[in-house]
């Protein structure tokens, strides 16, 4: 059993990238599971934070160099390794900014590939097939560099293994349509060769993935032809010399007709694999299409569309598959399990009428969890796949079937009757959470069909069991928005894992607009804001740290004046209030915790009114004081936002409306006061950084062996 979760937008595509070219050229693992390296096919790396959608630092070659190969992270120091221009090695650490100043080394052969293994030295694949461990090259990188592939013998695939503590490279070539594999051990060094022949005129294999597994690589090859054939590679051949590599077809896809151009594969857990590039299905020859297959059964267990068309590259990194498709670079979260040939064929075993009932009023929904608990409790094991798990996965497939019938054409009183057996149970289930969305989207309809129905507190029953998201009832939130039912917006917001920019702009501009003492009989959930919060509360100077005396010593190189702004006073040291109403300051944070993408929020927030951008920029400038002034970042409040989130979209803000905010009178002493507070972090950063050094040689300072319970030391700084 496998399932395709919502996906969301990590970054965009570079403009300009043709139909064949989507303008990445590889996704390497980062620091942790979070964390990817994005290099671009120009001449940018970037390091991605994945779960907040942010890029965390991004380095770029100079015109007219090219990065050539993905960059990886160097496991044992920290530090990215890349290759521009073939040949130019580069080496550098998160703290780096010039890309031209980091390490640079000149090799005397064009490289293919480098492949970072998490306890090892990286490994370096040059283009003619020679390896080399990457310390021993730093060592000598003018070192002859031998030639282990024939004339015209191209690379096309590669991989790295680590076993028994050793690395192994497995990569495969190509020439004149005929197919080889090559083994490289690195201690000893051995190699060994493999011809995997070809499969007729025309077909040849577009994709590879590769795992190991006792002691033996299995290497799935995709070919045009829509075949999947599996390959085992021992890691201890018997024979020497260039052997044939028999191998057996695994899975033939529904290619109808032609051959597939543009595909990729990748390995998952459990005998499933990822596909993309290939039709889903016989019917169509559609192949814009992400699909995820059990190689047990050899069966479709996950799809899902791609707009724009694809590229034919797919990447997996702990539990995400990343896909480029139109012109976004896409992360899809994904499960797989073990799962029986019935499920796998999707012919769960059909109950008898007298066992199901039609009805979700007569059926009693909140005996499957208890009943699933108990028979867990007998048999000591989750029972997935039980002819238990069938019947109650056939009952719910017939129940929503039944609901979605019940509750056309109702009242109000009569749909919330009809839903309250069924919200009342949770199966878990990919079933019961498609049931959601299709109820979700009934409801929808006749909400837009008809303006005086608008069942809220069933919407808001949908909304709170987390498993609906704004691509599975995309029209949701804005109905919401146009009902003015800021309460339900609010449970959006804090539920649904995947809204766009343009909504949360939307919403944002909601918000922004109501007037708080329309806000006054509105349900908000005030977790994420604390009782100092609201209109009329003061906040004196806090310091964070600092002295504002010394920060000012310096002033403005723009004389700005405000009558609400005394030039003398800092940042902090201003009174502030609150601008906004309690419950606003409740939506709002909701905002300020969203995730986004900078280059799709940007557009968006050009269209806020310079009064909305300036009363927002307040409330930031607020929530910044109040929460500079303690020790930690984050502010009262089991759902407040964080000093970055704050500081993040203060930066947005400014970058999509400073003109605007210039030439607005009203905006000046804002914009003062914002003058004022990068100046003393500035020179609150230039103050730490002359003691840097001090406090590094203090670190290394050992202490004596004993000390009592009173002592004086003196340290000596030269």
């Amino acid at each position: 059993m496998a399932e395709l979760y919502e996906g969301f937008t990590l970054c965009g595509l570079a403009a300009g990238q043709s139909r064949e070219n989507s303008g990445i050229l590889g996704i390497e693992p980062g620091r942790d599971a979070d964390h990817v390296i994005v290099t671009g096919a120009g001449s940018t790396v970037t390091v991605y934070k994945v779960s907040d959608q942010k890029p965390l630092g991004s380095w770029a070659a100079k015109q007219g160099q090219a990065v050539t190969c993905p960059a990886v992270l160097h496991g044992q120091t920290g530090e990215y390794v890349a290759v521009h221009d073939r040949n130019v090695l580069r080496i550098w650490r998160d703290e780096d900014i010039n890309f031209e100043k980091v390490f640079k080394a000149t090799l005397s052969a064009a490289v293919s590939r480098i492949h970072a293994l998490p306890s090892s030295e990286p490994l370096v694949l040059f283009q003619r097939g020679a390896v080399r461990q990457l310390d021993a090259l730093l060592a000598a990188p003018q070192q002859a560099v031998e030639e282990v592939l024939s004339e015209e013998e191209v690379i096309r695939w590669s991989s790295c293994f680590l076993e028994a503590e050793q690395p192994l490279l497995l990569f495969s070539t190509e020439k004149s349509g005929e197919c080889f594999l090559y083994l490289q051990k690195l201690n000893p060094d051995v190699l060994h060769k493999y011809n995997i022949g070809s499969e007729g005129k025309g077909v040849c294999p577009i994709g590879f993935t590769a795992t190991l597994e006792n002691k033996c690589i299995t290497l799935l090859c995709l070919y045009s032809s829509g075949c999947v054939y599996k390959l085992l590679v021992s890691l201890h051949p018997s024979a020497e010399g260039e052997q044939h590599l028999p191998k057996s077809l695994l899975l033939k896809l529904p290619v109808s007709e032609g051959v597939l151009h543009r595909a990729a594969i990748a390995s998952l857990e459990e005998g499933h694999i990822a596909i993309v590039g290939a039709p889903h299905s016989a019917s169509t020859g559609d192949t814009d299409f992400l699909c995820i297959w059990n190689t047990n059964f050899q069966t479709l267990q996950a799809s899902k569309k791609l707009a724009g068309g694809t590229y034919g590259q797919l990447w997996c990194n702990a539990g995400k598959l990343y896909v480029t498709h139109g012109k976004v670079l896409t992360v899809l979260p994904y499960r797989c399990e073990k799962s029986s040939l019935a499920a796998a064929l999707g012919k769960l075993k059909q109950t008898s009428t007298q066992e199901v009932t039609s009805s979700p009023s007569v059926l009693n929904w909140n005996s499957f969890p208890h009943e699933e608990a108990a028979l867990e409790q007998k048999t000591g094991m989750r029972t997935r796949n039980s002819k238990w798990n069938l019947k109650i996965q056939a009952t719910l497939a017939t129940s929503i079937n039944q609901v979605l019938e019940d509750i056309k054409g109702v009242s109000r009183e009569e749909v919330e009757e009809v839903l309250e057996p069924f919200l009342s149970c949770s199966p878990v289930s990919p079933q019961f959470q498609l049931g959601l969305a299709d109820i979700a989207v009934e409801l929808l309809k006749r909400c837009q069909a008809d303006p005086g129905f608008y069942p809220q507190s069933v919407l808001a029953r949908l909304t709170q069991t987390g498993r609906l998201s704004h691509s599975s009832c995309p029209g949701f939130l804005m109905l919401v928005l146009e009902k003015r039912d800021y309460f339900l917006a609010q449970l959006c917001l804090q539920h649904f894992p995947d809204i766009p920019e343009a909504v949360t702009c939307a919403c944002l501009k909601a918000f922004l607009s109501v007037a708080d003492a329309d806000l006054v009989r509105v349900s908000v959930d005030l977790e994420g804001v604390s009782l100092m919060d609201g209109p009329g509360q003061s906040l004196e100077g806090v310091q964070n740290g600092f002295s504002p005396v010394l920060l000012e010593e310096d002033s403005c190189d723009v004389q700005l004046t405000s009558p609400k702004l005394d030039q003398s006073s800092s940042w902090t040291d201003v009174s502030l209030t609150c601008p906004v109403g309690l419950k606003k300051s409740a939506l709002l944070n909701e905002i300020i915790q969203s995730s986004y993408s900078e280059s799709f929020l940007l557009p968006h927030l050009k269209d806020l009114s310079a009064q909305q951008i300036i009363l927002f920029l307040q409330y930031l400038q607020y929530l910044y004081v109040r929460s500079s002034g303690d020790v930690y970042t984050q502010l009262p409040g089991l759902r407040a936002p964080t000093i970055t989130q704050i500081t993040d979209w203060i930066s947005l803000l400014l970058d999509a409306h400073f003109a605007v905010l210039v030439m607005a009178p009203e905006a000046k002493g804002l914009l003062a006061q914002l003058h004022r507070f990068v100046r003393s972090q500035v020179r609150l950063y230039s103050e730490l950084g002359k003691i840097q050094g001090t406090l590094q040689e203090l670190s290394k300072i050992k202490q004596a062996q004993e000390i009592g319970l009173y002592s004086i030391e003196v340290i000596e700084l030269l």
